[in-house]
């Protein structure tokens, strides 16, 4: 190894971020400008980069607008970029996913809609199916973030509690082209899951969306549970001839991000170990199951166990802390301070859940320490409180936001 452990880990996530990036992931799928207008729409942690790339690379006129999260703004000059809150949606939110529709309407077979698709989209666009409010949804957004659900559950409801998901938009845009450039932060790369598919067909059902309700006991609102119950309007499905001249394509996910992070471990001269790019279930299961797993690996030192994808938390405390940090915090406890052995967690988005951070580092010495400061790791577990414990030992790690989302990045090293 050419450096120590923490900072091999942290060039990793850094290497991966940098695969991951907006801007050297958009020009190569750029559409040819079309006769007409060409309106820019678009959502998520990504898009404010993708759209300054779309201007950058773009011959012609453009117009329109994405919404990002506060803090998450890149400079453009014709494609206007708002704010709005994640993951628990705002007004400005509401009133953004009002223009967005707006920007489409009225549209011909010789105009283009470019959308623009990461992350975070779902909570961006949060434009209410008749009937419900924003209110409602905020109440259902906070309940299934708490619940445990996996990101493609969160997003079924999602899609059938909105008027402009679940392939609502690009209905709104026909008869004019609709091609959507994604940048994927769901573990199986479906467009039609990331940001709740607004100009993708939507295979979910009204019935799908109830039964991952009742699965996690999400006690409704009074217009939720009328409009669930009613279950009208349903969301465009595949083979809609409205969403006939749209298409998708996945323009940088996990895959590349740790592929990334795999060849430059390689290159510092540490084996890479890829157990996956699409890894989900509860933070603390995983890691029991990856703490087994690298304990039990037999190979030459030093190697790297490395994964992707989404795991989920159940909030049954009142600490502060995403599902990152909550992952490590478990390791460590699993670990028992075995030697030789380091860990890094961290969402490539740079936000861990809703904290200041994009994960942490765990060291052999991670309990060691803990103790020397009073920190109980399995009180502090049980209460959901994994930010404060790595940021009473100081092992945070802060990026600020990435703009950029492919979701976690998970690597333990062992040297």
């Amino acid at each position: 190894m050419k450096q120590t452990p923490t900072a091999l880990l942290r060039a990793m996530f850094e290497t991966a971020v940098g695969a991951a990036a907006a801007g050297a992931a958009v020009p190569a799928h750029l559409p040819k400008p079309p006769k007409g207008r060409t309106i820019v729409v678009g959502a998520g942690k990504a898009a404010a980069a993708m759209a300054a790339s779309v201007e950058a690379h773009w011959r012609g006129p453009l117009e329109g607008l994405v919404v990002v999260p506060y803090g998450h703004g890149a400079p453009t000059s014709q494609i206007e970029v708002i704010e709005a809150a994640h993951p628990v949606p705002d007004a400005a939110g509401a009133q953004a996913a009002e223009r967005v529709f707006a920007a489409v309407r009225g549209l011909s077979a010789d105009d283009l809609v470019l959308s623009l698709m990461s992350g975070g989209a779902s909570a961006l666009l949060a434009l209410p199916a008749p009937g419900l409010t924003l209110d409602d949804k905020r109440a259902v957004t906070r309940a299934l973030l708490r619940s445990g659900a996996a990101i493609a559950e969160m997003n079924c409801v999602r899609k059938h509690l909105s008027a402009i998901k679940g392939g609502r938009l690009a209905a709104a845009c026909a008869p004019a082209p609709v091609v959507t450039l994604v940048i994927s932060d769901v573990p199986d790369d479906d467009p039609a899951t990331v940001g709740s598919g607004p100009t993708i067909a939507d295979p979910t059902t009204f019935a799908d969306a109830r039964g991952i309700l009742q699965k996690y006991q999400i006690v409704l609102p009074p217009a939720v549970a009328l409009h669930m119950a009613r279950a009208e309007d349903e969301t465009p499905k595949p083979g809609d001839g409205r969403l006939g001249a749209a298409r998708a394509v996945i323009i940088s996910d996990a895959g590349r991000a740790i592929a990334a992070a795999a060849a430059f471990a390689q290159s510092q001269g540490v084996t890479p170990v890829v157990l996956g790019t699409d890894i989900e279930g509860e933070a603390r299961d995983v890691a029991a199951a990856q703490a087994v797993q690298v304990l039990w690996e037999k190979r030459a030192r030093p190697f790297v166990l490395i994964s992707g994808g989404e795991t989920t938390v159940t909030v049954r405390g009142t600490g502060r802390g995403g599902r990152n940090s909550e992952y490590l915090l478990a390791l460590a406890l699993a670990l028992n301070g075995a030697a030789d052995i380091h860990a890094i967690a961290a969402d490539t988005d740079g936000i861990d859940g809703v904290e200041t951070n994009a994960g942490a580092t765990i060291t052999p010495d991670t309990l060691a320490r803990a103790k020397s400061l009073g920190l109980d790791p399995a009180s502090m577990l049980a209460n959901n409180d994994a930010f404060g414990f790595f940021s009473a030992l100081g092992d945070l790690v802060t990026t600020g936001p990435t703009r950029t989302n492919v979701n976690d990045f998970r690597a333990i090293l062992v040297t």
